[in-house]
């Protein structure tokens, strides 16, 4: 039995001009993640990347530490939603990255402000009654993130594994259809900075093993513990 091991990308630069980087906390994660990796990766894995920078970065702090010297396979397929035009779609007098930016930075905690709006665009999105506002729909989107694992398995070499840096819209996308959950986006469930989603490859099909698994982040690691 083969496996794919989703994982999502780490911290990346949270109200700074440019948010597709790594913060300092998200390259240690990385590498805490490499030594994990480096424990239960017994035979050889392909890896693919998304073509974010943060994707990228994650991917190459994380295989440093386990050194696996295999170039990695680019797939814009297992990239984010496009959360600017998301959000600005919701609020129009957003016109850019940095509108949003000198907004929360104003709010008493930046985060939450940034999560409750985010959620309620997300919802506007997904809701399906404004899809001519967006260049990708939510079923969209989650026809992608499904073709994008299926043509990873079927070219998945026999006896490897795979490993996939993207982020936590496609994970979620893929759990949603693993699980049957109803294309409306209802489900919602805060993903952790370079945590793994580990699903099985099997003669009967793709299943879920784990979600969310970011046990290698316990003990004296938890304050590595991030969502955004």
């Amino acid at each position: 039995m083969a496996v794919v091991y989703l994982i999502r990308h780490g911290q990346a630069s949270f109200g700074a001009a440019d948010y597709d980087t790594l913060s300092e906390t998200g390259v240690r994660q990385s590498q805490i993640l490499g030594q994990s990796l480096a424990r239960v990766l017994t035979r050889p894995a392909t890896v693919t990347c998304g073509d974010m920078l943060r994707h990228r970065q994650t991917a190459r702090a994380c295989m440093q530490v386990v050194d696996l010297t295999t170039e990695w396979r680019t797939d814009a397929r297992w990239n984010e939603i496009d959360h600017e035009r998301i959000v600005s779609a919701y609020r129009p007098e957003y016109k850019s990255h940095d509108d949003v930016r000198r907004e929360l930075m104003q709010a008493a905690d930046p985060h939450q402000a940034f999560q409750n709006m985010f959620e309620a665009a997300v919802a506007r999105w997904a809701s399906g009654e404004h899809d001519a506002d967006y260049a990708e729909t939510w079923p969209a989107f989650r026809r992608r993130c499904r073709e994008a694992l299926e043509q990873l398995v079927a070219r998945m070499p026999r006896g490897t594994d795979a490993l996939v840096f993207t982020s936590g819209g496609p994970i979620t996308a893929i759990v949603m259809d693993l699980l049957g959950i109803p294309d409306d986006g209802r489900f919602k469930s805060p993903i952790v900075n370079c945590s793994i989603t580990k699903l099985l490859v099997g003669k009967s099909g793709v299943t879920l093993s784990t979600f969310n698994n970011h046990a290698h982040f316990e003990g004296e690691h938890a304050s590595l513990v991030t969502y955004r």
